[in-house]
């Protein structure tokens, strides 16, 4: 550890102040010294110092003045998003607290991406109520684009679903689960349900469920339609929502891409069948996103375990 570490180090653990991380977060969202006063109910010349203060114990300039406000600079930047992470963790702090005095063994938030949702974490949400039975769980479902920032801020503790080879690989740890890959899903009644050997030719006079234009699936999607004579289907429909996708594929005549896993229970029903037609694109890994600079509350690593667990299951 440098010495301007050390220096700096020792001010923020004796002289910071949640107050002042309060402030910081509200002149980003409001960009004025003013207006951020304002909202916590303290005057322009207390912010102004407070800021200053800031600047002082950090040594570095939080932001800079525009003729529209102010703006954060790299380091304010850096300030304001751990200063959000550790607001979030406040949060959590006290819901788990809340959770335990209510009677619950604790609380996961886990943010799941399609490929997991309808397989692996139902499975492993039985397995964790095995061991507690009372322990409280948030499930909140998107695209990366979405959960990985809410993971990143702590408001959820993982990401479980198709792992991302792009973004933000500095600040997250990987663990991989089980190997998926895509399959071509149809309604009982579509015209190819009963086809072997399906060919691309086929397939082409009908229309699609896509996935959106900001996933990794959609860019292969995208690329393997531009192969193939700069393919455009007759008509595109954009969604993550698997019940959505359901239903269109009964009543209609299209084609959708989804996850091997979470179409097997549906195609093991005939609610859905599965194209005789090999998606040349889509294979890759299905896992948990976790924050490399976290730790875990005891809850969310027994549903990691149980996580685990159920992929070991599934591969034996």
């Amino acid at each position: 550890m440098s010495s301007r570490h050390a220096r700096i180090l020792d001010r923020a653990l004796t002289r910071l102040k949640l107050r002042q991380l309060r402030l910081l977060l509200a002149v980003d969202t409001y960009g004025s010294i003013q207006n951020a006063a304002r909202e916590l109910g303290i005057s322009q010349p207390a912010a102004t110092k407070m800021i200053q203060d800031l600047e002082l114990d950090f040594e570095v300039t939080l932001f800079s003045r525009t003729n529209r406000g102010v703006i954060p600079t790299a380091f304010g930047q850096t300030l304001i998003r751990h200063g959000k992470l550790i607001f979030a963790q406040i949060s959590c702090a006290a819901q788990e607290l809340d959770d335990l005095n209510e009677g619950n063994s604790g609380r996961v938030v886990i943010g799941t991406l399609l490929a997991a949702s309808t397989g692996l974490l139902p499975a492993a949400i039985d397995h964790l109520l095995v061991d507690r039975p009372k322990v409280a769980i948030k499930i909140s479902e998107g695209t990366n684009e979405v959960l990985i920032p809410s993971l990143l801020s702590g408001k959820i503790d993982m990401v479980v679903g198709r792992l991302s080879a792009l973004r933000y690989r500095e600040k997250i740890i990987q663990e991989k689960l089980i190997d998926d890959r895509i399959v071509a899903v149809v309604g009982p009644d579509h015209p190819l349900a009963r086809k072997r050997n399906v060919t691309f030719e086929q397939v082409r006079p009908y229309g699609w469920i896509l996935p959106p234009l900001e996933t990794t699936l959609r860019r292969q999607v995208d690329q393997f339609f531009i192969n193939q004579r700069q393919y455009s289907p007759p008509r595109a429909i954009e969604s993550v929502s698997y019940l959505a996708n359901r239903a269109l594929l009964q009543t209609r005549d299209l084609i959708c891409l989804m996850p091997r896993e979470v179409t097997a229970q549906d195609i093991g029903n005939r609610n859905l069948v599965r194209l005789d037609w090999p998606v040349p694109f889509g294979q890759g890994p299905i896992g948990i996103s976790l924050r490399a600079d976290d730790t875990l509350s005891p809850a969310a690593r027994a549903f990691k375990a149980a996580l685990h667990k159920v992929a070991a299951e599934r591969t034996d």
